[in-house]
């Protein structure tokens, strides 16, 4: 059984490293927008095993860092995740949820109805794309 939460920012940033950034310490997995920010996790027998963090301008939501623990993904903890924060953003007056997906997780967005907005990037060695949904 999977229970979702919000948590404090610092909460995210031992699964981020581990998940996002291997390379780097989990003192590096701070950002200075994390304490302006929402933070969610999923939990799975009490440990972290997702987590994600939302960001809100306006009616416009952006998600990003959003990792889900390798041990459990293809559970459909990450759909789960995802759709407490697309409910969230709903009840909260978004009229749109986005994020920089890494190239790599298009399919997994797609799936739950996010869209190509034709904006691409590269940064840190990785490549994105920008996706949205209107809500």
């Amino acid at each position: 059984m999977i229970s979702i939460e919000q948590i404090r920012p610092e909460l995210t940033w031992k699964l981020r490293q581990q998940v996002l950034y291997p390379a780097q310490t989990v003192r590096e997995m701070g950002m200075d927008e994390d304490y302006d920010g929402l933070h969610f996790a999923a939990f799975k027998d009490n440990y972290i095993v997702g987590v994600v963090s939302l960001f809100q301008r306006g009616d416009d939501f952006q998600f990003r860092k959003f990792a889900i623990d390798e041990s459990v993904q293809g559970l459909g903890i990450g759909r789960q995740l995802l759709d407490y924060i697309t409910r969230f953003t709903v009840i909260n007056g978004g009229k749109r949820i986005w994020c920089n997906a890494r190239v790599s997780a298009l399919g997994f967005y797609q799936k739950s109805g996010f869209t190509n907005t034709g904006q691409a990037f590269s940064r840190g060695g990785f490549d994105y794309e920008i996706l949205e949904k209107r809500l």
